[in-house]
């Protein structure tokens, strides 16, 4: 077994595999390749310039969803993340992707690009933007996600599965943010999300995170 991973810490999509990679207990190297200015070579491993990439061996994947299964697929004599049964398999499947598509560009390519990613680099922080996100826009996929959770530990099969790494790889940007999610309005979901936060799996990763976030903050 030879694995590296492509990417960035600060990226949700290689935050949600490298927990996949804890969680299997599996090891793997980490080559940091930024979602701009790539190398050269980056695009023989994703032509489409997008990270996570990954290598095992011969093998080159692109797209964290399709590395998660593929790992899953591979090392299904570790710890399963994709659900027991095909009912299971879809709903993780259905969140993850939720995760992916509906909140990841309210937490990350809005919330964390204002408050983070754009005083870094010299920009303006639009808090318009921001403040729409918050009370507009992010509280109906909460609300959906709540009521899919209801009173359960996990979203799927009272275990723990790429759902609940996929949602609370986008919470981590939005903390990062300086935002978190309401407990009184949505309590089952902070519960959830407290739970992983406290996993080893995330706090290893968390703890690089803030170095890297502390080396981001404009010199004034």
């Amino acid at each position: 077994m030879n694995l590296t991973v492509y990417g960035v810490p600060l990226s949700p999509y290689v935050r949600k595999l490298r927990l996949c990679l804890a969680e299997k207990a599996l090891d793997y190297q980490l080559v940091m390749v930024l979602p701009f200015d790539q190398p050269a070579w980056f695009k023989d491993l994703n032509p489409l310039g997008r990270i996570p990439a990954m290598t095992d061996g011969d093998l080159t994947l692109a797209d964290s969803s399709v590395i998660c299964q593929y790992l899953e697929d591979k090392y299904n004599n570790l710890k399963p993340l994709l659900g027991q049964t095909a009912e299971q398999h879809a709903k993780v499947r259905w969140l993850e992707k939720y995760a992916d598509y509906e909140l990841a560009p309210l937490t990350t390519f809005m919330l964390f690009q204002q408050r983070i990613i754009n005083p870094s680099m010299g920009q303006h922080c639009n808090e318009d933007i921001v403040q729409s996100v918050l009370s507009q826009k992010l509280p109906v996929h909460f609300d959906y996600l709540e009521q899919s959770l209801g009173s359960a530990e996990f979203f799927v099969g009272g275990s723990l599965s790429l759902a609940d790494l996929a949602f609370a790889s986008q919470m981590v940007n939005m903390e990062h943010a300086g935002e978190q999610l309401d407990a009184k309005r949505w309590p089952n979901l902070f519960s959830l999300y407290s739970r992983i936060k406290a996993r080893p799996s995330l706090q290893n990763l968390l703890a690089g995170e803030q170095e890297i976030l502390t080396s981001m903050k404009p010199v004034k």
